[in-house]
This record gives C-alpha cells, structure tokens and sequence, in this order.
C-alpha cells in the first residue's frame, strides 16, 4: 500500500503538467488554437509572464537555501559531460550530416517551462526559486553548447559568437536573475500590490506556456526519421538522466537538490533546438521529430523517475 500511495502522490505531482501540454495538443486539433496564438503567446511567456515568475520566486527566496553554488557547478559539470557523451556516440552511430541535429536534441532540455513547472509542482516556492536560479545557468551552456556542435556539421555556416553573447546577455530570463538576486540580498520589498499583481501575471506562465508546447506537437511529422529521432530521444530521457541523477546522488546531493536536478535533467527537448536548426540550415524534419517524441515520452519517464526517487528516500 506505500508503493501504492507513492506512486499515487507522484501521478498528483506529474499529471498536471503533461495535462496542460495534451489539452494543447487537443486545442491545436480542434481549432480553437492556431500558430498565430501559439507564437504570440510563446512570445508573450518568454519576454514577460516568465520573467516574471522568476524574479518574484527569487525575491521571495531565503538564498542561503535556494543559491547552491555547488548544485550550479555540479549542473554545468554534468551538462558538458552529457555533452560531449552524445557526441562520442553520434561519431560512431550518426551520419555525418545529422549529428550536430542528434546531439542538440540528445542534450539540451525543455528546463525554462517544463523543468521548472515540475519543480513547482514538486517542491513550490523553493522549486521555483532554485530553478530560476539554475535556469541562469542552462540558458548559457545550453545555447554555447548548441552553436559549437551545429556549425561544426553544417558546411558554410558560421555563429557570429558576438551576437549569440549578445542574445544569452538580453535574455530576459537571465535579466530577471541578475536583477532579482541583488534586490532579495538587499531586503527591499515591494509594495504588496505590485506582488499581487505580478502574481496575477506571472500565474499565466506555466498553464499559456505548456499548452503551447503542445500546440505544436506533430504526431504525423514523427513518421520520418523515426530511427534517429527515437535514438536520441532514448538517450534524452533515459540514459542522460539516470546516468546524470546518479552521479549527482553518488557526488552527495540527495533530496530537494537530487529531486530538482532529475527533473531539469528529465526535461524533454527544448524547441529552441528546432528553431535554431532551421536558422543554420539543418535537418529540422529530425529536430522537430525528436522535440515531440521526447515530450511524449516525458509524461512516462519523468513520472516513472520521481517515483523511484521517492521510493529510494533519496529526493523527496
């Protein structure tokens, strides 16, 4: 009956999240969603809603708790491993033309909507504080990371690195982080009205932001390219998060800081990744394959993963 009760209790967590990313897709087959509403309300997220969620979860924050700098460290550490463990393999497993395509989609996460609504649903105020934190840390390696294996496999193109710095230091992710943590260090507080009404604000986030996920979902482009796309999409959401969750239990992390590292670790494929395939020319019919198997596959395998996790009394 506890097995039972866990995993009940872990469905709670997990079920609410991927519901939203179905209700899109359901949306977006109905019609009562298109790309015009996906795309201005992805843009709406990204530049306003989640900013803001981010820079009120930090100025509520306790940092002596929430800024781990051996967690980021131990992230970075873990990300450029994964990294360079997609790439070994796609060298042996990949043609050449794919492979910066597999190892983008192999490694980089969906941690700025889908990790971080896990971490709220599983551990509230301090899964969004700590997440926001470490998305600080994922916006950078993840985009540096991307360009250098792209352009590697793409003949004639060339990343203006001036202009990706340019990018990662006007993302309005890493503006509300670096705005947020000097203002929670310093004690100021806002009046409460403005903290309502960001609330308000910040609140659209989560719920806009994963039904767009699932909006542009394409189960009938998944009918091409399925051996790759399946590929890296096994190594997304299997072999990288156990392998990575595991050390990171064996380096002496171990429950909240265990828990949110499997989860930004578990994230399926951003879908920046297809963006920035298409920008520079790549298989984009493969990135976005792999960015719609990997989100399908995470309502089994992250539920499956924190279940095991609190089952061990290792992440709680």
């Amino acid at each position: 009956m506890a097995l039972l009760a866990t995993f009940l209790h872990t469905l709670e967590i997990t079920l609410p999240v991927f519901a939203m990313v179905f209700i899109g897709l359901g949306l977006r087959r109905l019609g009562w969603i298109d790309a015009t509403f996906i795309n201005t309300a992805s843009a709406l997220v990204f530049r306003a809603t989640l900013p803001t969620l981010v820079f009120l979860s930090i100025v509520r924050a306790d940092l002596d708790t929430t800024l781990n700098p051996a967690l980021l460290s131990f992230f970075v550490i873990a990300t450029v491993a994964s990294f360079l463990f997609c790439w070994l393999w796609s060298l042996r497993a990949v043609p050449l033309a794919d492979r910066g395509v597999y190892v983008q989609g192999a490694f980089r996460g969906n941690c700025g909507i889908v990790g971080l609504a896990l971490a709220a649903s599983l551990y509230g105020d301090y899964g969004l504080s700590a997440g926001g934190l470490l998305l600080g840390v994922v916006i950078i390696s993840y985009n540096a990371l991307s360009v250098v294996v792209l352009t590697t496999y793409q003949p004639g193109q060339a990343a203006s690195w001036g202009r990706i710095l340019g990018d990662i230091t006007r993302n309005p992710l890493i503006l509300a982080v670096v705005i947020a943590v000097p203002f929670a260090w310093s004690g100021l507080s806002l009046p409460d009205w403005v903290m309502t009404s960001g609330d308000y604000f910040a609140s659209l986030t989560l719920p806009l932001a994963l039904m767009c996920i699932g909006g542009t979902l394409s189960l009938s482009a998944m009918r091409n390219d399925r051996k790759l796309a399946i590929s890296a999409s096994v190594m997304k959401m299997i072999t990288l998060p156990v392998l990575c969750t595991l050390a990171a239990w064996l380096s002496g992390f171990e429950g909240r800081e265990l828990g949110l590292m499997f989860l930004f670790f578990a994230s399926p494929t951003a879908a920046a990744s297809f963006v920035m395939v298409k920008a520079l020319g790549g298989n984009d019919r493969l990135a976005a394959n792999i960015v719609a198997l990997t989100t399908l596959m995470a309502s089994l395998t992250v539920t499956l993963g924190v279940f095991v996790l609190r089952t061990a009394g290792i992440a709680w």
